[in-house]
């Protein structure tokens, strides 16, 4: 039955967060905001509520190794798989992607978090200086994107039907927000039920099983991406969630701590999310394509550190 629990929980959060931001873009759109501000908000957070009501309900529960892992886990996913699959689908084109200055700020957030974590626990103050750059990154983001107005952005709302009445916007983003926390209660019950019967430790559940579960939205993403041969999206995606989920989703959690940070993330999990994430920089500066035989590589090396998790 936890097993199930946590796949219920698991279709609840992606149901629930995918009809979330239909919901608010819909609405943002019908009040006439633009696609770009739309795009850098309410669909960034949108797509990250399942991560952070798991994490902030975790915290709350005191389970920190859960809402630490989800986080770590998540980004390490991130690359390795969410990038490594849709490269043995369909060699990602990265010759053409303008995501240097994206994956600076990435690995300087990381970096940033990692040194936050030295100083756990994590309280409030930690959340506003997180919470503080990612501010900044969005503002930044927001200055530059205006330079080439708003028509890319909008590419990323076509599948939203501003047209649609204002009662089906509004039941969206109630039901969006009523299956969120159901689906992260679900799924955090399932997830202790499984780390006891097991005997291993909520931080290993939630460096695995849930990190991959909740970066399944940027997964699909990614694949379609790849194979409409649009190398930028892609590792846009990777790239701008991995920034999320550490300001936003760490930021918010530490108002709601403090969150311990156990010692087996300090020696081992943080170096190696910095050390996945340095893996993309060859590939954004000088190798052209991220193709099958780079991407068997990146599952192989997930599987592998799974396996040291577990």
């Amino acid at each position: 039955m936890d097993i199930v629990w946590v796949l219920a929980g698991l279709v609840l959060l992606v149901v629930g967060g995918d009809v979330l931001v239909k919901g608010a873009v819909g609405l943002s759109l019908k009040l006439g905001i633009p696609a770009l501000i739309v795009s850098l908000t309410i669909v960034a957070f949108g797509t990250s509520a399942p991560e952070l009501l798991i994490s902030v309900k975790s915290a709350l529960e005191g389970l920190p190794g859960l809402a630490i892992g989800n986080v770590v886990g998540s980004n390490i996913a991130n690359v390795l798989l969410v990038l490594g699959i849709p490269a043995l689908i369909a060699p990602i084109a990265t010759r053409d992607c303008e995501s240097g200055r994206s994956f600076v700020i990435m690995m300087a957030v990381m970096v940033l978090f990692t040194v936050l974590c030295f100083l756990a626990p994590l309280v409030w103050w930690h959340g506003l200086v997180l919470l503080g750059v990612l501010a900044l990154v969005i503002g930044e983001n927001m200055w530059s994107a205006k330079k080439s107005r708003d028509a890319d952005m909008a590419e990323e709302l076509d599948e939203v039907d501003p047209h649609l009445p204002g009662w089906k916007l509004g039941l969206l983003i109630v039901a969006g927000i009523v299956a969120l926390p159901i689906g992260a209660s679900l799924l955090i019950e399932g997830a202790k039920g499984i780390a006891t019967a097991a005997g291993i430790s909520d931080a290993a559940i939630g460096l695995t099983l849930v990190a991959v579960g909740t970066s399944l939205p940027e997964l699909a993403t990614s694949v379609m991406a790849a194979i409409r041969r649009q190398a930028d999206v892609a590792m846009g995606n990777v790239i701008g969630s991995n920034i999320f989920n550490i300001g936003a989703i760490m930021g918010v959690t530490s108002f709601f701590g403090p969150v311990a940070v156990d010692q087996s993330f300090l020696d081992y999990d943080l170096w190696v999310m910095l050390a996945v994430g340095l893996l993309l920089a060859p590939f954004i500066c000088k190798i052209p394509v991220l193709g099958r035989v780079s991407g068997a590589l990146f599952v192989l090396l997930y599987a592998g550190y799974t396996w040291t998790v577990l």
